[in-house]
């Protein structure tokens, strides 16, 4: 693992390292960083984010990258491992003036080769949109900040729509915007629609529709990140008091949580096929949640300081067949005892019939990563013996299968559980199919795309559901590019009129009280995973893990994007 040989070894700098399918190697010409390649003094400045979009030209090199180092931001051409990072020439860089960049996103569903939609969120707390590829800026929200006076932790287009995102901020508070729709000149006020154990949500009550359309109130203290589930119906979301909290986003209703081991959480992801969710945080652990049970099965130590990032790889997984004559039964009675049995609706937990074909039973080990504030980059595996404690393992052989990009995306065949109104039990198929390209690309919306209308159906039915089907491409009027006017503010502020709401449901939760109860069991309660691979890859603290069909990306604090190159990818 990490202790490779003397302390010299251990602070060197890994330029490849090997896994069971073979030698992953850094791509020296490969790398992005601000065209002068002078490091970054990244003292007291906000993490470097990168986001990819694909914007399907002609060329067969269609991948676009956007990354912010400090008050910069940058979009290039993204020639992976085929050729040599040109840093002369970025399609689009900008500099800003009093505040910082601090996430962004990319609109998947709306990109081409003429034209991309990028939300960008300030330290600030303003969101732009912007299209650099035309080098236009359409649009900034909570430009004023009578919104939210707090930095942006996290943007996302909602998954299947043109037109709605969700935006995070460090006061705690989430907000659900359309890009048609103005904010006012005035603090909103709010109307509350529903709330849990812990959280709020509230409409903007005004005479006219106005951003935001929905806020959310969640947890103590900043929301530090969130990700959709891969049918974009749940909603995962981690916050500085150390809870997981998932969401049905469609109908506002809390699913299930759970807290860290101490310290705040500052990261989390889906696996593919939704039934896993990981997290990371302050604990230097990573935390493997099941979606179903609604529990901690796993935690992972292999980092020495904070973990910045976990993400699932969905091109790299083992695939178990088990002998035919070992398992006999219905392929309901085959999910019934691997996974539980579905509250709601108990065909969507059955085998895609497109599986029919090959009736043996397959199961899947899933791959994840993590980097964190230690420099360090760790794989892991998740593997049946966790997954399935009290299943006896097949006696069928392990193999690696590294997933292809021709492979059908999730729900192109068979049950799609995204595709119906009632509840499901895990958002997203069954068994996870191969996935598409996109799909390792961050927040890309891979189901329900058709189905915009939708997205948030049965929560506000008389007013909110009707915005998700207003499209960018409706929109006739661009905004000159506008400076933004205020200095860098963080913390918990907010608007006179929402501090009362603030505290409609926030209540101090004792850790001692929660450590050795199902939100968060002891650590010698729940299997302790090691990491395949711990390596120091950079000089300065991990900012970005992302996996890509043919490498893995990495970023770091000092402003440098670096390519990983797949076993075979390169000579």
């Amino acid at each position: 693992m990490a202790a490779e040989g003397g302390g010299k070894e251990m602070n060197e700098i890994k330029t490849q390292f090997t896994t069971r399918e073979g030698l992953y190697k850094l791509l020296s010409h490969s790398e992005y960083s601000r065209p002068n390649r002078v490091p970054f003094n990244s003292q007291g400045s906000n993490p470097v984010r990168v986001s990819f979009v694909n914007v399907n030209d002609q060329s067969g090199n269609g991948d676009r990258l956007c990354f912010n180092v400090g008050r910069e931001l940058y979009f290039y051409i993204y020639k992976g491992v085929r050729k040599a990072a040109d840093l002369s020439k970025p399609i689009d860089k900008r500099i800003y003036k009093g505040t910082q960049p601090t996430c962004h996103d990319f609109n998947h569903l709306t990109a081409t080769a003429e034209s991309v939609s990028l939300l960008v969120g300030f330290s600030a707390g303003q969101v732009q949109l912007i299209d650099p590829i035309k080098k236009e800026t359409s649009k900034l929200f909570n430009e004023e900040r009578l919104i939210d006076k707090s930095r942006v932790t996290c943007v996302k287009w909602v998954p299947g729509s043109e037109s709605l995102f969700l935006v995070a901020h460090s006061s705690g508070n989430m907000y659900l915007y359309n890009v048609e729709h103005t904010c006012g000149t005035t603090a909103p006020h709010y109307q509350l629609l529903k709330q849990g154990e812990n959280f709020a949500v509230h409409t903007c009550k005004s005479k006219s529709t106005r951003n935001p359309l929905l806020k959310w109130t969640v947890g103590e203290g900043a929301l530090n990140e969130f990700a959709f589930s891969p049918d974009g119906k749940f909603l995962a979301c981690v916050s500085q008091d150390g809870f997981l909290r998932v969401f049905n986003f469609d109908s506002v209703e809390l699913h299930g949580t759970m807290k860290s081991y101490f310290g705040g959480l500052l990261c989390v992801c889906w696996s593919p096929d939704g039934k896993y969710i990981v997290t990371g945080g302050e604990d230097d652990l990573v935390t493997v949640w099941s979606f179903v049970d609604c529990r901690v099965i796993a935690r992972g130590h292999g980092h020495k300081s904070w973990v910045s990032v976990v993400a699932f790889d969905p091109y790299t997984t083992s695939v178990e067949e088990s002998d035919p004559m070992e398992f006999s039964g219905s392929d309901e009675d085959f999910q019934d005892l691997h996974f539980g049995r579905d509250r709601a609706n108990s065909t969507q937990s059955r085998l895609s019939k497109r599986n029919s074909t090959d009736s043996r039973p397959v199961s899947v080990t899933y791959r994840f990563g993590s980097v964190g504030q230690d420099t360090q980059l760790c794989l892991w595996d998740l593997t049946e013996d966790i997954l399935f404690p009290h299943q006896p393992l097949s006696r069928a052989r392990t193999h690696t299968n590294v997933m292809n990009a021709t492979s059908p995306p999730a729900g192109s065949g068979g049950t799609n559980p995204g595709s119906n109104g009632n509840s499901i039990t895990t958002p997203g198929n069954s068994v996870p199919p191969p996935l598409p390209r996109s799909n390792s690309l961050p927040h890309s919306a891979v189901s329900n795309a058709g189905s915009k209308s939708s997205v948030m159906d049965g929560a506000i039915a008389s007013g909110v559901s009707k915005f998700a089907t207003l499209s960018l491409h409706d929109r006739k009027e661009r905004h000159h590019e506008k400076d933004h006017k205020r200095n860098h503010s963080m913390g918990h502020i907010s608007s006179k009129s929402s501090d009362k709401l603030n505290l409609v449901t926030k209540t101090k939760t004792d850790p001692a009280k929660t450590l050795g109860t199902p939100l968060c069991p002891r650590m010698e309660d729940v299997p302790l995973l090691e990491p395949l691979i711990c390596k120091k890859i950079a000089h300065e603290r991990l900012t970005v893990l992302i996996f890509l069909e043919d490498c893995i990306v990495t970023a770091c604090q000092e402003g440098f994007i670096c390519t990983w190159a797949r076993p075979g990818k390169v000579r």
